[in-house]
């Protein structure tokens, strides 16, 4: 029998909008999942399929609490974004976790893993306060945080780093995988989410890449000019004569782990399926729930 939260006088669900969220939010609406939260949060990247906007638009309006959607900033276009140091050196301020090449033609996937910490986690964690009227420096639990993570995906399950936020996981309560959401979705007479996540992460795997392709080919248009771009602009920033040839090292990045520019791979291709499911490594385990 599914236990309920500890009990605090606030209860927020953090909103992804993909599969695993929006059944947890819908459970909700209907009384099988308690208390009822406070109000959803989605952490807009504003850079997410069309897709998924769309279905944030319809789950909204199914819901007896409010959907709080924060923002950080464009994720796009700080992702592109060139900067210049106070020694007058060109820099890309990347937080996403691209896939690697070097001239030696060695693959590799950047350390630097900000993207769902700074666009997801930290500005939920800031509307949980505001929301909660949470007293600077207090350390005392003010919320209980649901993330929509399945029982496929324990691994995936982080407390917050917060010590005022108790992260809680109903659905792993309950012992739903993300196929028993689909199924619940299915027999209450709901229509199926897409999958949460923005249109151009290097997480997607082989699948999702073909589903965006065929899907939304608008979306998998952006994600190869993105693609292209990110080359571009790191191309600019090694030819700049200021750079510190002792601490810049070459190497190339792209978007899918075949490290070969995203309109040239053939997701169908066995040497491909080394990019088949990299969510289980994903730092915060908030996206694509």
């Amino acid at each position: 029998m599914f236990a309920p939260p500890p009990e605090t006088k606030h209860n927020f669900l953090s909103l992804g909008a993909g599969v695993q969220s929006s059944c947890l939010a819908l459970m909700a609406a209907k009384g099988e999942v308690g208390p009822m939260p406070d109000a959803a949060i989605f952490a807009d990247t504003q850079a997410e399929p069309a897709s998924v906007y769309e279905w944030l638009d319809w789950l909204e309006k199914q819901l007896p609490f409010p959907v709080v959607r924060v923002v950080h900033g464009d994720l796009e276009a700080d992702a592109l974004e060139i900067k210049t140091s106070s020694d007058n050196k060109k820099y890309m301020k990347v937080d996403i976790p691209f896939f690697l090449r070097n001239l030696q033609g060695e693959k590799s996937m950047m350390r630097n893993r900000g993207c769902t910490r700074d666009y997801k986690v930290i500005p939920v964690d800031k509307a949980v306060g505001r929301l909660t009227g949470r007293k600077r420096g207090s350390r005392e639990v003010a919320a209980n945080v649901w993330v929509g993570i399945s029982l496929d995906e324990v691994i995936r399950m982080k407390p917050s780093r917060r010590a005022w936020i108790r992260n809680v996981w109903p659905l792993i309560d309950k012992r739903m995988s993300r196929h028993d959401c689909l199924r619940w979705m299915e027999n209450n007479g709901y229509p199926l989410p897409p999958r949460s996540a923005c249109y151009f992460c290097p997480y997607h795997s082989n699948k999702e890449w073909k589903r965006l392709r065929d899907d939304e080919p608008g979306e998998f248009a952006k994600a190869i000019a993105f693609d292209r771009r990110l080359r571009e602009q790191k191309k600019l920033v090694m030819e700049d004569p200021n750079r510190s040839a002792t601490r810049v090292i070459e190497k190339t990045p792209f978007l899918h782990s075949s490290c070969v520019p995203l309109s040239e791979v053939d997701f169908d291709d066995d040497l491909d399926r080394g990019q088949e499911s990299l969510f289980g490594n994903e730092c915060e385990g908030m996206c694509g729930v």
